[in-house]
């Protein structure tokens, strides 16, 4: 009978012997790692009713892609095996039917593990909510301020911002939807205290990031947006950490971190290569594998950031599907 000192040393062996064949294989010219898209951020439409100052996703374009063609996109993701999608902007309630549209398609026939979206949240219908609000797991509200002035300051809104995140943060916890805030961390917030504020409003996730310079969107005189002005240094951006940092919910994000770290997808179903090269052709026309060939992804980063957590409700807050739905 074998020695529990034996059976460790073996155990050991088995897995260095499958280690070496791993690194021999994927060595072999020719061979690539696939990538697997777990987590999607699709940009369906660039076009705002706010105007924030250092906004990366400009309205360069007003294309909007057909409901079909976005279904097979998702489709076509899911079967590559993307398990979280994200809508986002611009404001993506600007194309609300749409936006509903393919919320339900993603959780409801697809059975996608998460469907989230960002909003600014000033253009959502209490109808949207109770047609569609079922099929949401995440909604995220950009708020980067609870001083109405400096969101003023800032681009976001014109002066009820503040009003608009409590109402739809109430919003979120009547129809069972968990609750984000996003927070761009900048020259006019950075020194702000905000923990009253997010101890009232309870989300289960306070997203922070450093501004970001994306030089073809917001880097210069050039562009429609010019976010030079809204910089922070690294000894500003660990200041705001700092003070906040005890919160359960803040997950800090900066320039390093963030930078390639997410899988972008823009209007026209292209993988963006945010300030790193020229994007990909459409998914639908060369496929997800191809695609993902052609853009630089950071998945190390993508981990490191806490790419993946509960990110579903039917876990987070026990919310039981529909018996019909069959999630």
């Amino acid at each position: 009978m074998l020695s529990h000192t034996s059976v460790l040393v073996i155990t050991l062996l088995l897995g260095l012997m499958g280690l070496t064949f791993r690194l021999y294989y994927f060595m072999k010219p020719g061979v690539q790692i696939k990538k697997i898209p777990v987590s999607v951020n699709y940009h369906l439409t660039r076009q705002c009713n706010y105007s924030c100052g250092f906004c990366f996703h400009t309205a360069k374009t007003s294309y909007v892609e057909s409901l079909p063609n976005a279904k097979k996109a998702m489709a076509l993701l899911k079967a590559a095996g993307m398990k979280k999608i994200n809508f986002a902007g611009g404001e993506p309630f600007m194309n609300a039917e749409l936006l509903g549209q393919l919320v339900k398609y993603c959780k409801g026939t697809l059975k996608l593990e998460s469907v989230s979206l960002v909003t600014n949240g000033s253009k959502v219908p209490q109808k949207w909510l109770a047609k569609y609000g079922e099929y949401l797991d995440i909604m995220a509200i950009s708020c980067d301020s609870f001083d109405e002035a400096t969101n003023t300051k800032i681009g976001r809104g014109t002066g009820t911002h503040l009003k608009t995140v409590m109402n739809l943060s109430q919003k979120c916890k009547e129809y069972g939807i968990m609750l984000k805030i996003n927070t761009v961390v900048n020259r006019y917030n950075f020194h702000q205290d905000m923990n009253a504020a997010i101890e009232g409003i309870q989300p289960f996730r306070w997203k922070c990031f450093q501004v970001l310079i994306v030089p073809e969107e917001n880097g210069s005189e050039h562009t429609l947006r010019d976010a030079r002005r809204f910089l922070i240094n690294d000894n500003e951006w660990r200041l705001f950490c700092d003070k906040h940092r005890h919160q359960e919910c803040f997950v800090p994000e900066n320039n390093d971190v963030m930078a390639s770290s997410y899988l972008l997808l823009d209007e026209y179903l292209h993988f963006l290569n945010k300030g790193v090269g020229k994007p990909t052709k459409s998914i639908l026309e060369i496929g997800v594998a191809a695609a993902l060939k052609d853009v630089y992804w950071d998945e190390d980063g993508f981990e490191m950031r806490g790419g993946r957590y509960e990110w579903s409700k039917s876990d987070c807050l026990g919310v039981s599907p529909k018996p019909d739905l069959d999630w």
